[in-house]
């Protein structure tokens, strides 16, 4: 002990222990969540495999985008009060973005409009309930509102607010239908991610051209988690 201080020294399988229980924590959360994600989705009626299959595809098919076709543009702006020393003769200068290609996202886009179209059909068949004109309306409404509620973002693009359509559908499934069950889930569950991409994202296009920016994903970057959530949140009514 010096001037009232005492030092401890930590032994190897202190610090062994530590380094444990931080891997654990960073190994156990990420199973917490796909767990009650999956458990969500399982009411749907899913099996809990696939409801697993089914988020870890959403989650992974994200970094997913397959490009659709290419918006070019005839001339560009140019602040030259904002940029003094930017020009062909600077080398750090950014290039300029003469087209933005428009790309449809794997785990945002293609793999909700194929599960909605399931549980369509799901509802339809094994139900036998008429689902068609409250998901139509859903749609139409969270169609509306993300359009509204979604703003360009310059030098990033297209970027939905992450609840407002989500608990729009939620809303939707609710009130449409008269309560929660089966019929509402899948209402919830299409108008959000179909209302979500086509207010957020397809008819966001013709903003495209004066965003200057190099690729605009739809159901991707800006509209992936506002989709998620809006999965999500259609599975907790079901």
């Amino acid at each position: 002990m010096s001037n009232g201080i005492r030092m401890h020294s930590v032994g190897p399988l202190s610090v062994l222990a530590l380094i444990l229980l931080v891997g654990l924590v960073i190994l156990i959360v990420p199973l917490l969540f796909l767990g009650l994600v999956g458990a969500a989705f399982t009411r749907l009626g899913f099996s809990w495999i696939a409801a697993l299959a089914l988020v870890l595809l959403m989650l992974f098919g994200s970094f997913v985008n397959i490009p659709l076709y290419r918006i070019k543009r005839d001339m560009i702006r140019f602040d030259n009060a904002a940029q003094p020393f930017a020009g062909a003769g600077n080398p750090f200068a950014p290039p300029p973005i003469w087209e933005t290609v428009i790309s449809l996202n794997l785990g945002g886009a293609l793999i909700p409009a194929a599960v909605s179209i399931y549980l369509l059909y799901r509802a339809t068949a094994v139900a036998d309930v008429a689902v068609l004109q409250p998901v139509a309306v859903g749609i139409v409404i969270v169609a509306v509102i993300a359009w509204m509620a979604t703003r360009s973002v310059p030098g990033y693009g297209l970027r939905a607010p992450l609840f407002i359509p989500g608990l729009a559908a939620l809303l939707c499934g609710l009130l449409l239908t008269g309560g929660t069950g089966l019929l509402a889930g899948v209402t919830a569950f299409v108008a959000g991610t179909a209302g979500t991409l086509l207010g957020a994202g397809i008819a966001q296009l013709p903003r495209i051209r004066d965003m200057e920016i190099s690729e605009v994903s739809i159901g991707g970057a800006g509209m992936f988690g506002a989709i998620f959530l809006a999965c999500i949140l259609s599975a907790l009514i079901a």
